[in-house]
């Protein structure tokens, strides 16, 4: 969850009011946040944000936002400077123009001008904040937001973002005195070694340059250190931001301005002309509301929340929230605030109903059924099976559930068509859910070679695989999975464990042959219990191990826990 500094004196300013800290600690929970830390000697707060679909949260002005319109049910009034699909404001002469060449890898910015105020230390510093706290936590380490903040005073309109050759493109990075060609970052910088993995196979990499060909910056990796070194005192700025998808680089842009908004900034529109369709259109003029809010009966909330709150409550619990609505009839038409984009049901706005109403002003009611906390037979099967892999001298290990596909399929050796796909990973090593315990345990045997052989590790733990009849389009099981790593170990070895496991589960078993591209062919085995193979053993094949690493041959087994509960019950175990 992201964490933010916050200067006590700037927050209290934007707040109108200053608060005792017990009092700010409870007023934090309306905006799912915690006071970490205090840091009385320089006036300073750590608060941790709990909710990361509230990133219009993640900066001073933000939180400030939120809680005075709570404490106050004042909302901080329309923002003039948005653009919708039906109403385009003018950006004069600032204009930013994308290349063809840089669609098919980058292919979105959205930029603004700020104006009317030198920039201070404070603000400068949450500035800078923002900008980490958007890129890491809701651009997904800058591979999906990434932004830059220029001086436009030394900048001049049209802003040119292309696609640029790599090696013969140069300039000269933000904590650097020399030139150095784009892929030279990459390799030579901080932050090409931080952030080089987003951009290192395109063919192209993306590049901000304005009219005259002075260089703005190499997005996502670093600005330039003539037009990027913003200064405190710096009253007139340029604010960029490149991305994957659009609607998340605008949200963000529109955070963004808000904030400086709120700050006494003026905020000037900035047209993007693309070359090729967007979903709002090839002009998109910067900030933009593109947000759509939800309707919602007033039955919805009384069910919800369990109380019947008049309309008038219902429409001030939505103001405190800073969220305006409208009723008719008992149906509420809820507007989502131009900084948020997290009405994706009614229910969310059912849940900003009860924050605004206040949590502690719901009378507590005892449940009607009282029922017996205990472990199902689920978890306690699987401990009977993680006694028994303890007693036969194995080690416990517990891994993720999320990886990578190169650690999933390629490393494996299989397809892939079972895996559960993530379609918005925050990073590549948590990309799939894995359908298989042995891909964890070769993981650690990797890098346990300094460690005294035979290796014997074993995890009971959940999987998912891809199930086109299941309503959810995918099924979870537990699953034991166990590997041996020694020189003499073999195909006698493991299925002697998997003997000693189903005798002291009082279970029968025959092996079957199958083919299973993990294991050495002719050297593995299916685990049959009369309804079906329930598992597999064998020989990892050695071209997986190469994948890994692994010098040392190693034995593999899984068992569907699932399928061994359901024998068990069926013979009365």
């Amino acid at each position: 969850m992201p964490k933010i500094e916050v200067y006590r004196d700037i927050l209290f300013e934007r707040m109108g009011e200053s608060l005792e800290i017990d009092e700010l600690e409870s007023l934090l929970s309306v905006a799912k946040a915690e006071l970490d830390e205090v840091d009385e000697e320089v006036g300073l707060f750590k608060i941790e944000l709990n909710d990361t679909n509230r990133p219009d949260l993640w900066s001073t002005s933000g939180l400030a936002r939120q809680l005075r319109s709570y404490r106050t049910g004042a909302q901080s009034g329309r923002y003039a400077f948005f653009s919708t699909a039906e109403r385009k404001l003018d950006s004069a002469d600032r204009v930013v123009r994308v290349d063809p060449n840089i669609g098919k890898y980058r292919p979105f910015v959205a930029a603004f001008a700020v104006a009317g105020k030198p920039i201070d230390e404070p603000a400068l510093k949450d500035l800078i904040q923002t900008q980490e706290k958007l890129c890491w936590n809701f651009g997904q380490k800058r591979k999906s937001i990434a932004m830059g903040v220029y001086r436009s005073d030394l900048m001049s309109y049209p802003v040119r973002y292309r696609g640029a050759d790599p090696d013969s493109t140069r300039f000269v990075p933000l904590a650097e005195s020399r030139e150095m060609s784009l892929r030279e970052i990459l390799a030579e910088h901080p932050k090409g070694e931080d952030f080089g993995w987003i951009v290192a196979d395109f063919p192209l990499f993306p590049f901000l340059e304005d009219a005259r060909g002075d260089v703005l910056s190499f997005p996502p990796i670093i600005n330039s250190a003539r037009l990027g070194a913003v200064e405190v005192g710096d009253e007139n700025l340029f604010i960029e931001m490149t991305g994957t998808d659009l609607r998340s680089l605008e949200l963000a842009v529109s955070i963004v301005a808000c904030d400086l908004s709120d700050s006494g900034h003026t905020i000037l529109p900035v047209k993007t002309v693309y070359p090729y369709d967007t979903e709002f259109g090839r002009e998109v003029v910067s900030p933009y509301y593109f947000q759509t809010g939800v309707e919602l009966d007033r039955s919805l909330v009384h069910g919800m929340l369990g109380e019947e709150l008049t309309d008038d409550e219902i429409g001030e619990a939505l103001r405190r929230m800073g969220v305006e609505n409208s009723v008719r009839n008992g149906r509420f038409s809820v507007v989502a605030p131009v900084y948020r984009n997290d009405f994706l049901h009614p229910v969310d706005a059912v849940e900003d109903i009860m924050i605004g109403h206040g949590v502690d002003r719901f009378d507590p009611v005892l449940p009607s059924e009282f029922t017996v906390g205990r472990l199902s037979r689920a978890e306690r099967f699987g401990r009977v099976v993680k006694d028994i892999m303890i007693g036969m001298q194995y080690q416990e290990m517990i891994f993720n559930y999320l990886g990578s596909r190169r650690d999933f399929i390629d490393r494996m050796g299989v397809s892939g068509d079972e895996l559960v796909q993530i379609a918005n990973p925050m990073t590549e090593n948590y990309e799939y859910v894995r359908n298989s315990v042995l891909p964890a345990l070769l993981a650690s045997e990797s890098v346990s070679a300094h460690a005294a052989y035979p290796h014997a590790l074993f995890e009971v733990g959940k999987i998912a695989r891809r199930d086109d009849d299941d309503n959810q389009g995918s099924v979870t099981r537990n699953f034991l999975g166990f590997l041996d790593a020694d020189r003499a170990v073999g195909f006698n070895d493991v299925s002697a464990r998997v003997r000693v496991l189903f005798y002291y589960l009082d279970l029968d078993y025959h092996p079957v042959e199958v083919d299973d591209s993990r294991f050495i062919p002719g050297r593995c085995a299916g685990i049959d219990c009369g309804g079906g193979i329930v598992g597999v053993f064998g020989e990892i094949h050695p071209a997986v191990l190469e994948n890994w690493g692994i010098q040392m041959p190693c034995t593999g087994c899984e068992v569907d826990l699932d399928d061994l509960l359901r024998l068990c019950n069926t013979e009365g175990s």
